[in-house]
C-alpha cells in the first residue's frame, strides 16, 4: 500500500476518510489522554456533585464531583486497549485455524467447525457473561471472553476463503515451484484473504468495545472507580429520571461514536489492502 493509493481510496469514499480521521482522534486520545485531561479522573474535587456542563467542567460532573470530560478521555485508552487486545487474539488464532482447516480439510476442518458451531450456538454476550463470571471480572478475563466469542467469525471467513483458493492456478504454480504447504499458506493464501478479514476486524473492534462496555454496565467488567465508558453509562442511568442527563449522555455518545467509526472503516480497510484495487 502506497500513499497514492491511500489518497485515492479516501477521495473515492469521503465517508471512509471521515472514519479514519475519527479513528486518528481516538488514537490520540488513547495515547495522550492523561496529558489532555484537565482533571484527574478519580479526583472528587473537580466540581460540585452533579453539576451540569459548564466552562470549568465541559461535560459536567458525576455524583462524586468527578469531571466527566476527563473520565471520558481517560477511558478511551482502557476501552481501546481491551478491544484491540481481544480482536488481535481472536484474529491471530481464528484466522490461523480457519486457514489451515480450509486448506487441508480432514479432521482439522471437522473439529474446528464443530468448535465454531458450539460457540455460535450460545447468545454471544451471554456466553461472555458466563466466562467472566466464572473466571472473575478482571480486565484480562474481559479480553479473553471477548476474544473467545469473536473466534468463530475469523475461523469461518478464513476457512471459506482458503477453501476457495486452495486449488487455484497460482497455488498449483506455487506447488510446482517446490513450495511447502506451510509456505503456501503463509505467503500465497493468507495475504489474499486479508481484504475480507479486514472488514471483519473493523466490525469486531466495534463489537468488542460494546461487549466490554456492556459487561461493565451490568457489573461484570471493569470495576469502579476505574474510568470506563460502560461504567459511566451505568452510573449515569440512575440519574436520567431526576434530570441529570449529562452523566450518562456524554459517555454513551462517545461510545456510540467509537462503534460508528469502526463500522465505517471496514470498507476502507478492505479497499486499502485488496491488491485488485491498486490497478
Amino acid at each position: 500500500m502506497n500513499l497514492k493509493h491511500f489518497k485515492y481510496v479516501l477521495k473515492e469514499n469521503p465517508v471512509t476518510g471521515f472514519a479514519f480521521v475519527l479513528f486518528g482522534l481516538f488514537v490520540l486520545l488513547a495515547i495522550f489522554g492523561p496529558l489532555i485531561a484537565p482533571f484527574d479522573p478519580l479526583d472528587s474535587n473537580a466540581g460540585e456533585p452533579l453539576t451540569p456542563p459548564s466552562a470549568q467542567n465541559w461535560f459536567g460532573t458525576d455524583s462524586f464531583g468527578r469531571d466527566i470530560f476527563s473520565r471520558v478521555i481517560i477511558a478511551t485508552r482502557l476501552d481501546f486497549g481491551i478491544a484491540l487486545s481481544a480482536v488481535l487474539i481472536s484474529f491471530i488464532i481464528g484466522s490461523s485455524i480457519g486457514c489451515a482447516a480450509g486448506f487441508w480439510g480432514g479432521w482439522l476442518d471437522r473439529v474446528s467447525s464443530r468448535v465454531a458451531d458450539t460457540i455460535m450456538a450460545f447468545p454471544l454476550f451471554v456466553l461472555a457473561m458466563g466466562i467472566v463470571a466464572a473466571l472473575g471480572n478482571t480486565v484480562g478475563n474481559v479480553i479473553y471472553a471477548t476474544a473467545i466469542i469473536n473466534l468463530p467469525f475469523y475461523m469461518r471467513v478464513a476457512r471459506a476463503e482458503a477453501n476457495v483458493r486452495r486449488n487455484a492456478g497460482f497455488i498449483e504454480a506455487a506447488r510446482l515451484a517446490g513450495n511447502a504447504d506451510v509456505r503456501i499458506l503463509a505467503v500465497h493464501i493468507f495475504p489474499n484473504i486479508l481484504p475480507p478479514m479486514m472488514v471483519q476486524v473493523s466490525l469486531n473492534m466495534g463489537w468488542a468495545i460494546l461487549n466490554a462496555a456492556g459487561l461493565s454496565f451490568i457489573g461484570l467488567g471493569v470495576r469502579p472507580p476505574e474510568a470506563e465508558w460502560g461504567i459511566m453509562v451505568a452510573e449515569g442511568a440512575t440519574y436520567i429520571i431526576s434530570g441529570e442527563w449529562w452523566v450518562a449522555l456524554f459517555p454513551g455518545a462517545v461510545l456510540m461514536l467509537a462503534v460508528f467509526c469502526f463500522n465505517l472503516m471496514g470498507d476502507g480497510l478492505r479497499d486499502l489492502i485488496d491488491p485488485r484495487r491498486r490497478t
